[in-house]
């Protein structure tokens, strides 16, 4: 499907189970909540948790789109997180370790929402085209955690060795025209090192950056917006085209680039 608000730049993780951090969030400039029923809430602690996001995106994030994860499928929670969806007021579901466009597809018309598909296996990324461009899909997450695991890849390895996986999750995106999202940063209390993670991110292709705490915000969302020299750059051709094939400073420019640099005047 094709997703008609602007992707979000920033989409945070909670877990659902922690009230001040939810009551927090309504503060913040995060573009995206998600509310976590997945990994980062105990066995123990899941129905409460589930009840506590619903309850959540009702009372409502301000301007903040408000996802809810839930857990995947052929997990005992499954399909009280879809009843449970199914009966909120959020505006995506999103969906881990989704492997297959059947899958994908199932779960949203199950929610009646737009579902944001998690890319955490090898054989999500294979098939990350088929996702995409499922029913009902509205973007795709990376997982990169999960996929550096299922991938075998030593700590070492860095995000080099993720590079194909990256640049495929981008391009099946993009040929269903639905959101792009980059994985997490794990290191709290790096932010040059986030910093750098979100260009190449953004030089990638993708749209925004998941994120797992409050103070990594403010640098992807300056990450993952234009420039002053871009916003500049992109006034100025879109002031000096005429129409067709034409020669602008040092290049040739043609209506593409004139809608480039109005996409991304539209990101501001």
């Amino acid at each position: 499907m094709t997703t008609a608000r602007l992707a979000p730049r920033t989409a945070l993780f909670l877990p659902a189970s922690n009230p001040r951090a939810i009551a927090k969030a309504r503060g913040l400039d995060a573009d995206m909540v998600i509310l976590d029923l997945e990994d980062s809430v105990r066995d123990d602690a899941k129905a409460e948790a589930r009840a506590a996001a619903v309850a959540a995106v009702a009372e409502g994030f301000g301007p903040r789109l408000a996802a809810i994860r839930i857990n995947g499928i052929g997990s005992a929670e499954h399909g009280a997180d879809l009843d449970a969806v199914a009966g909120s007021v959020a505006d995506f579901v999103v969906l881990p370790k989704v492997e297959s466009a059947v899958e994908a597809a199932a779960v949203a018309e199950a929610c009646g929402r737009p579902l944001l598909a998690m890319i955490e296996t090898p054989l999500g990324v294979l098939a990350a085209a088929a996702i995409a461009a499922a029913p009902g899909v509205g973007g795709l997450l990376t997982g990169t955690n999960d996929l550096a695991a299922t991938l075998r890849l030593p700590p070492s390895s860095g995000r080099g060795a993720m590079a194909l996986a990256l640049q495929t999750i981008v391009l099946a995106a993009r040929a269903a025209e639905v959101w792009a999202l980059d994985g997490v940063f794990n290191a709290l209390d790096d932010a040059q090192g986030l910093a750098a993670e979100c260009r190449e991110g953004r030089a990638l292709g993708f749209d925004g950056k998941t994120l797992i705490h409050p103070n990594q915000i403010a640098v992807a969302a300056a990450a993952f917006g234009p420039t002053p020299q871009e916003i500049a750059d992109a006034e100025a051709l879109i002031a000096a085209a005429t129409g067709g094939a034409e020669r602008y400073r040092d290049r040739m420019i043609e209506t593409m680039h004139v809608d480039q640099a109005r996409a991304l005047l539209a990101r501001l």
